[in-house]
């Protein structure tokens, strides 16, 4: 039902999934989501999610799933974290893809402000879980949501932080992603 119901509000609002290699690189990995510069991005990225029939899941303040609107959030794939307490957050993902197959959406920029570099975590995260880094990001230029380019697991392992940067930056450079706050994205990524 997701799925068909995704679809038919992406074709409303004229939004369109661009797929950059195959959706099977979506069932297990660290999803890189950039820029993010407004909240509707997390919106679309779950409505692209759905239209394709995959499991998202995304780290948010612990104070969203308590709310009185948690409910929806933990549907729509929230995990909350107590930011207050200090958490060993790489190893309680790690766990997390022991349990089970999904997608985990990370904004390494950690704001929707512009920042001068990413955070490392969604590197970590991937390394102690040992799965792949895919990358996604929405155009609003052109209205579509582009996801999948995967950099696996062993070139994570057989190639240094800084290879694997530029190679995520090459990424959001060759497909020239327009940001919904346009001022609010660093194109230049580490």
């Amino acid at each position: 039902m997701k799925k068909i119901l995704a679809k038919i509000i992406l074709k409303i609002i004229g939004w369109k999934v661009v797929l950059q290699g195959d959706a099977d690189n979506l069932d297990r990995c660290i999803l890189v989501v950039a820029p993010h510069t407004h909240n509707t991005e997390y919106l679309l990225g779950n409505l692209a999610y759905w239209s394709l029939g995959k499991k998202l899941k995304v780290i948010i303040k612990d104070a969203h799933t308590k709310a009185f609107y948690g409910g929806l959030v933990k549907a729509m794939g929230g995990v909350g974290i107590d930011r207050s307490q200090k958490n060993d957050l790489i190893n309680f993902v790690a766990n997390e893809f022991k349990k089970d197959d999904f997608s985990l959406v990370i904004t390494p920029e950690g704001t929707r402000s512009w920042v001068p570099k990413w955070r490392k975590g969604f590197y970590n995260m991937a390394m102690a879980a040992k799965v792949p880094i895919v990358l996604a990001g929405g155009d609003y230029k052109r209205k579509t949501i582009n996801l999948g380019y995967k950099i696996p697991y062993e070139k994570l392992e057989s190639h240094t932080y800084e290879e694997i940067m530029q190679e995520i930056q090459d990424f959001y450079i060759k497909y020239d992603i327009t940001p919904k706050i346009p001022e609010n994205w660093n194109p230049q990524i580490y």
